[in-house]
């Protein structure tokens, strides 16, 4: 699909967001293209690394509103294209490099989370608004970044759900690096390359290693997340959050009940 750029060339797979006039915001369709590339990177010899871009002016603004407000009616159980991306990102055994310019929203935040190397420009801006929206975090973003960051930088991030920038994501877990704009793509690109030279078993193998310890644990806290998504997404805060942005007014969540 033509918001979904994917090319191969010198054992790198590149997959680019292509939807500037949308701030790069994606659809169902476009998380299942990036899943099939995902997919076929992983069991293809020809490609040794995986590099994931959204050009310089935005990585991704999150999801489409009229596709996530759509999504309201799934159930629970059923996986959604978005989920599906993310299950092909993470069982990818080859490396994965991105490169952050402009807004990561959302999952174009959470999905770093799952990449082997991730570099931001000087531009980036990351939010993880989902409280905000009624929602709650998704692609294990409540368990991995306070295990990268600590408890209190991850309460900050996640519950208050502000904007931060490229060096606190490098705080958090998020980002090796941040890479002034007119660097970042030949230095991330660079990286991909270097690691596509190396020898592809002793690579894949380490990479297993790397992540094994926790992957039980990982999966079984997605699972609860996407569960507890689907549920809130489905209810009456969520609902009042997407009304409002498409009435381009302040949500009102006063009416809404504390929790006990």
């Amino acid at each position: 699909m033509t918001e979904i750029v994917v090319t191969d060339a010198d054992g790198l797979r590149t997959i680019r967001i292509d939807r500037p006039d949308k701030k790069n915001a994606l659809t169902r369709a476009m998380y299942a293209a990036m899943g099939e590339a995902l997919r076929e990177a992983a069991t293809s010899p020809a490609v040794r690394a995986v590099f994931i871009t959204g050009g310089a002016a935005c990585f991704t603004s999150g999801n489409d509103v009229a596709d996530f407000k759509a999504r309201g009616d799934q159930q629970a159980d059923v996986p959604s294209p978005a989920r599906e991306f993310l299950a092909a990102l993470r069982a990818c055994p080859k490396p994965v490099v991105a490169a952050v310019a402009g807004y990561a929203i959302g999952i174009g935040t959470t999905l770093l989370l799952h990449c082997d190397f991730v570099y931001a420009a000087d531009t980036a801006v990351f939010r993880m608004p989902f409280v905000d929206l009624g929602l709650c975090p998704e692609g294990g973003s409540s368990l991995v970044v306070p295990q990268r960051g600590g408890q209190l930088l991850a309460n900050e991030l996640l519950m208050l759900a502000e904007a931060f920038t490229p060096e606190t994501a490098v705080r958090a877990g998020i980002a090796n690096a941040v890479v002034q704009l007119t660097e970042l793509f030949p230095f991330a690109e660079g990286i991909a390359r270097k690691l596509a030279a190396k020898p592809p078993a002793a690579l894949a193998t380490t990479k297993r290693l790397l992540r094994q310890a926790e992957e039980a644990r990982l999966s079984a806290h997605m699972t609860e997340e996407f569960a507890q998504f689907s549920a809130l997404l489905r209810g009456p805060e969520a609902a009042e959050a997407v009304a409002a942005f498409q009435e381009k007014r302040k949500p009102d969540f006063t009416r809404f009940l504390a929790a006990e």
